[in-house]
């Protein structure tokens, strides 16, 4: 039996850097050193960019375990040897989602039905589409929705609209409804 308290205080840990070898490692190590229990690990390696991306969540015994600020002078040592960029969230945290949807509304539905009937525990600060089909379900819903139609022309400025609108809502996950 487990003498980690099931009811503790839950962290995100979310990073990523350059793609090499013992990331995982130095991460996990880390958190283990320090008495913490990982309840779940994510990683993915994106050869196209070279990068890694990881996502762990830990818990602490109980919130006293635990001091984000001194977590985060302790574990960016650790971090800037990898030059790891990475954010740190305690629970009750919502991720925040972006949505892409295009004019087909059955996934966009399904999702803003789960989301606002408590199915899945997100934010969404944004849907974004390259049609406006969608913008009354949106707004129906409460969530700022951008029209950003797309051209061969337009391309390469949409798609910076779409980075800054991800970037500026802090989005942690990008999801496309179709």
């Amino acid at each position: 039996m487990s003498d980690i308290n099931p009811v503790s205080q839950t962290h995100i840990i979310t990073a990523d850097c350059p793609s090499r070898p013992g990331t995982v490692d130095v991460v996990t190590r880390f958190l283990c050193e320090k008495g913490f229990y990982i309840n779940e690990i994510h990683s993915f390696d994106d050869t196209a960019v070279n990068r890694f991306f990881i996502r762990i969540e830990f818990r602490a015994e109980t919130a006293t375990d635990f001091s984000a600020e001194a977590f985060s002078q302790e574990f960016e040592q650790r971090a800037s040897e990898f030059d790891m960029q990475w954010q740190l969230a305690s629970s009750p945290y919502k991720s925040k989602v972006v949505i892409m949807v295009s004019k087909h509304d059955h996934c966009l539905n399904d999702l803003l039905y789960r989301y606002r009937t408590g199915d899945l525990d997100i934010e969404i600060p944004a849907i974004i589409s390259n049609h406006p089909d969608l913008e009354d379900l949106a707004k129906w819903h409460g969530i700022p929705y951008y029209h950003l139609p797309i051209t061969k022309e337009t391309k390469p400025e949409q798609e910076a609209k779409v980075w800054q609108i991800i970037q500026e809502s802090n989005a942690d996950l990008v999801v496309l409804a179709r």
